[in-house]
């Protein structure tokens, strides 16, 4: 039984990169909480314990992304997940969603309190703080990197095919070299860009006040912040809810396995399902039908490597009915 055994755990029990730098990027926002909140209390500023408390919603979510990674990490192997824990990724990267939407939301529920009750704001202390936050989420930013990561792992197993009867031949492998999009990190960095927005759109509306008395521009900039987090929000919710779901792999996937296999001889797909199983790694499901069967490795061999497909499960069924060659029955 042994030759036929294989893990599922599709690289996720080897640290990333991604793991590394949301560590990093939260050591930095969690110590930066610390010293404003620390200030403001030394120093009676609200500004700075506003900010400090700001940070702190921050720090959670970049917590939640680091667990999600270490959790990942040490279930892998876990036989109680099906296909392994790469999913936790895109759950991490869910939730971080949430916490945008609701980060959006706090926005202008603060920037319609501020249009309903104008208070007065102290302008110095209130942009170094913008500009001191500012510099430690573009710090952030830089440390998580530009907005498309992946991760690279390479592994593969190969099985002997075996027979199941009447539904013809089954077998399964694992050939990963692809490059995903790491949603969790995806996560990570939307929350400091939210947070850089935030910091740039408040000094832009307190030098407005400052110098041009223009105090409803501190509300106006909520309301734009709140709108560019809530279409971050519903990009990342949108990506994420479709992993969880096993929503079939994009089209240009599916295309190419089915293009690959009925490419060959008269085979022809009667059933074809691709989903995403971890970062940039994908399992499918073929039902092949043709007049000449051939072993399941044959099948699994013609899908292009650079796809990230994994793990593949191939059905293959006789049909029995005549060919038809140039109009004749052959």
């Amino acid at each position: 039984m042994d030759t036929w055994r294989h893990g599922h755990t599709f690289g996720q029990d080897r640290p990333c990169e991604g793991e590394r730098r949301t560590l990093l990027v939260l050591l930095l926002t969690a110590v930066t909480m610390v010293v404003e909140i620390g200030a403001g209390l030394a120093f009676g500023s609200v500004a700075l314990l506003a900010d400090g408390l700001h940070m702190g919603s921050h720090a959670a979510a970049l917590g939640i992304s680091a667990f999600a990674y270490a959790y990942a990490r040490r279930h892998a192997a876990s036989p109680r997940f099906t296909f392994g824990t790469g999913k936790v990724n895109a759950l991490a990267g869910y939730t971080g969603a949430v916490l945008l939407a609701a980060f959006a939301l706090a926005m202008v529920w603060e920037s319609v309190a501020r249009l309903l009750n104008p208070v007065l704001i102290a302008f110095g202390w209130a942009i170094a703080v913008a500009v001191v936050g500012l510099a430690v989420n573009a710090a952030s930013v830089l440390l998580l990197g530009v907005h498309d990561h992946g991760h690279d792992h390479g592994h593969h197993h190969g099985h002997d095919d075996h027979d199941h009867g009447d539904h013809g031949h089954h077998d399964h492998d694992h050939d990963h070299h692809g490059h995903g999009h790491d949603l969790n990190l995806r996560a990570a960095y939307l929350h400091v860009m939210a947070d850089a927005l935030t910091s740039v759109l408040a000094i832009a509306a307190l030098l407005a006040g400052l110098f041009l008395g223009a105090w409803w521009m501190d509300p106006l900039m909520g309301f734009l912040g709140a709108a560019l987090v809530t279409r971050w929000s519903w990009g990342l919710l949108r990506d994420t809810s479709r992993i969880l779901l096993d929503y079939q792999a994009p089209e240009p996937v599916l295309r190419a396995v089915r293009e690959a296999v009925e490419s060959v001889g008269d085979n022809r797909l009667y059933d074809l399902h691709v989903w995403s199983v971890a970062p940039g790694v994908y399992a499918a499901a073929l039902g092949v039908v043709t007049h000449t069967p051939r072993p399941p490795e044959h099948y699994k061999a013609l899908i292009p490597a650079g796809l990230g497909v994994a793990h593949v499960t191939v059905e293959v069924q006789e049909c029995r009915e005549t060919p038809i060659v140039h109009g004749r029955a052959a």
